[in-house]
């Protein structure tokens, strides 16, 4: 359902939440890609909430364009609000919606696909959160500039034209924790409303976050 959660600073954004399904083990924040709080993403909070975890979706557009789902062939709409968020107010929002799952016991890992994937490196260096999952995160130079308190993972494919093998790379010697998976496929291989999506692809990677998280959320 969707609730409202409060930032900080006061800010009000609204908040996707997916209840647990089984006894709660913790609690899950999903963090977007540049298209908002869509179904594909209610579906992923879905998998992760019949594992047992509670699980949020914060609208981190709603301080450029309250409410917004971008359609996945509007690309350039989604990335213009993109560019148009603060990183550390969206930092802000994402404290939030820890926080909100926090109040209600057990441990809180983080998920971030794309934009979002980046995003979940910068929660995993600045928030109180118990582990972070990274796919095909993005914009990733503007994250190497302090060290994780979090263990972190993070899966890409070989032939995602948003991370070149360099970038990657760069990233991987900066932040040696991080575990990284790879993969022979492209951007978005694991949005099954994409046609970039891979089905094994995405699979195998789901079954890592998920022994990931199983074994630092509980």
């Amino acid at each position: 359902m969707m609730t409202q959660t409060k930032a900080a600073d006061g800010h009000l954004f609204d908040c996707w939440i997916e209840p647990a399904k089984s006894e709660r083990k913790g609690g899950i924040v999903i963090l977007q890609e540049i298209f908002g709080v869509t179904d594909q993403l209610k579906g992923v909070a879905a998998i992760y909430a019949a594992l047992g975890y509670e699980v949020a979706i914060p609208a981190l557009f709603d301080r450029q364009e309250r409410g917004v789902v971008v359609p996945f062939d509007k690309g350039p709409k989604g990335r213009d609000l993109m560019l148009a968020a603060k990183l550390d107010e969206t930092m802000v929002d994402v404290a939030a919606a820890v926080a909100a799952l926090a109040k209600n016991g057990g441990k809180v890992g983080v998920i971030g696909f794309c934009w979002g994937g980046g995003l979940a490196i910068r929660a995993a260096q600045t928030l109180d959160i118990a582990a972070a999952v990274a796919f095909y995160g993005t914009r990733l130079p503007q994250y190497l500039d302090r060290p994780l308190k979090a263990p972190m993972q993070g899966h890409w494919g070989t032939q995602d034209d948003h991370v070149p093998a360099e970038m990657l790379a760069e990233a991987q010697a900066y932040l040696p924790q991080m575990e990284v998976h790879t993969y022979t496929a492209g951007h978005a291989f694991a949005n099954d409303a994409r046609p970039s999506y891979v089905p094994d692809v995405a699979a195998k990677a789901h079954a890592r976050t998920q022994a990931f998280l199983q074994k630092h959320l509980g």
